[in-house]
């Protein structure tokens, strides 16, 4: 028996969508590119759980007619291409036939499809890749397909899936890179019942940013437009001082197809080398718009990644685009110098001569002036003053000085005793103390001795007539 074993059409199928269709942000990118590639001018955007029990995608394109809804699920259709020359100049999003026919085959799908002058739309129904049912019902023009239970036949896929926060953020970022790459396309987005954003579709590049990113972001960016070669460079780039820590809103859209290019990022970052520090990355939003021939978009199952003709090109357009927007952008201070008003050999301060008098200062700088010249006069008025009673707290400091090295004879001829004592302290009390300054105080050059206080003399009584009479009587026999 041999071991080469041909799959059947369903196992192939559920291998091919795995290469499409990995997440719900797979899904909401296919879905929303269908409906660009119909021509809508609006298109509306609602997940539940992170979109893996309920994704529904609406818009008001061209619509189906009944006949092509079961042909639209089937591998290798679509109405992009029609021969292989169609694939050297691909204008279009989607071209491969394969994301209905992959959506389907993992979950259950139904798809609402009207055109503008039918009096009817179209119902289908699926599961699992096969079709249940197509039926008349009534509809909006346009088309809304809604895609239930995940990889409800895959378990093994579905139990790789994130958390539903963590797969909302990942259909987050695919609707908004999809809303900056059609400025002229209104896209509202509601997840879980809540309306997240809604852009005005009025072709303002710089509208969408403001209401994906809000008005600081929009406000700070810069205008690059340039056409270099044959290659159109327009959009937004964010200025010096707003930068990131990783390369994730970097947003380089190729004719309108959001891709990741190490070229376009490489000449982006070039440009702002010494403007930013090197582990930080800008902010951008840039649309390359070239010959379809020159570029391949068929090197990636999710058509993430292009391949050009010649890169060179490419890097030096998108370099000069941006490096132009920054230099134009360069802002310097202002710097305005009035002529001066007075010489610095007048008085007042020197800087006077060269600060630029504002309007309204004058004012205040002639009143510091007086303040200044008027607190000069008084010092000088009272510099006699001031030295006179500086010289008598000297005088008394030596005086002092002078009297603790005393002997107790010097100091009885000087003061007279008692007396001097009771009258030093109150000289001490009534001399006048004009200002306080410390008294300048004259060291020893020997021990001070212990002072005594020299005790007067008795005085010798006069003898008086009583006296000498009650004397003379005792001594009578």
């Amino acid at each position: 028996m041999g071991k080469i074993n041909v799959l059947s059409f369903d196992v192939a199928n559920l291998i091919a969508a795995g290469e499409v269709v990995d997440r719900p942000a797979s899904v909401v990118k296919e879905l929303m590119e269908n409906a660009l590639d119909a021509g809508a001018t609006s298109i509306t955007v609602e997940i539940q759980n992170g979109g893996v029990s309920f994704i529904r995608v609406s818009d008001n394109g061209c619509g189906m007619e009944a006949e092509d809804l079961p042909v639209a699920v089937l591998r290798h259709a679509t109405s992009k291409i029609r021969e292989a020359g169609d694939l050297d100049g691909i204008a279009t999003l989607g071209f491969r036939g394969e994301a209905l026919a992959a959506i389907s085959a993992v979950s259950r799908v139904r798809i609402f499809s009207k055109v503008a002058d039918a009096e009817f739309g179209a119902l289908l129904s699926c599961d699992g890749g096969s079709v249940v049912s197509v039926t008349e019902t009534g509809c909006a023009p346009g088309t809304t397909v809604i895609v239930e239970e995940l990889f409800f036949n895959v378990p093994a896929r579905r139990k790789f899936l994130k958390k539903n926060s963590t797969e909302t953020v990942a259909v987050t970022g695919v609707v908004e890179k999809i809303a900056l790459s059609k400025p002229e396309v209104s896209i509202r987005y509601i997840t879980d019942g809540e309306v997240k954003f809604m852009t005005a579709g009025d072709g303002e590049l710089r509208n969408t940013v403001f209401a994906l990113y809000g008005r600081e972001t929009a406000g700070r960016m810069l205008s690059v437009d340039r056409t270099d070669g044959g290659i159109h460079v327009w959009g937004y780039v964010s200025d010096a001082d707003s930068v990131r820590s990783n390369r994730n809103m970097e947003n380089f859209f190729i004719n309108g197809r959001y891709v990741k290019s190490r070229t376009a990022a490489a000449a982006l970052e070039q440009a702002y080398v010494s403007r930013i520090p090197a582990e930080k990355f800008p902010f951008c939003v840039l649309n390359i718009e070239l010959n379809p021939a020159a570029v391949d978009v068929n090197v990636h199952p999710a058509k993430l990644e292009v391949k050009f003709s010649n890169e060179k090109p490419v890097f030096e357009a998108i370099y000069y685009a941006v490096r132009n927007a920054l230099e134009a952008n360069t802002e310097r201070p202002d710097l305005t110098l009035k002529p001066a008003t007075r010489s610095w050999t007048e008085k007042g301060r020197v800087s006077d001569a060269t600060e630029p008098v504002r309007e309204g200062r004058e004012e205040s700088l002639k009143k510091r002036q007086l303040e200044s010249e008027l607190y000069l006069q008084k010092k000088q008025a009272n510099a006699p003053i001031f030295q006179n009673s500086e010289t008598k707290t000297i005088a008394e400091a030596d005086k002092k000085a002078a009297f603790r090295t005393m002997s107790a004879a010097e100091y009885v001829k000087e003061f007279g005793g008692g007396r001097a004592r009771a009258e030093e302290p109150k000289k001490q009390e009534t001399s006048p103390t004009p200002m306080r300054v410390e008294p300048v105080a004259v060291e020893p050059t020997r021990a001070e001795p212990v002072h005594t206080t020299p005790v007067p003399p008795i005085p010798t009584p006069t003898p008086t007539e009583d006296v000498i009479s009650v004397t003379q009587k005792e001594a009578t026999p």
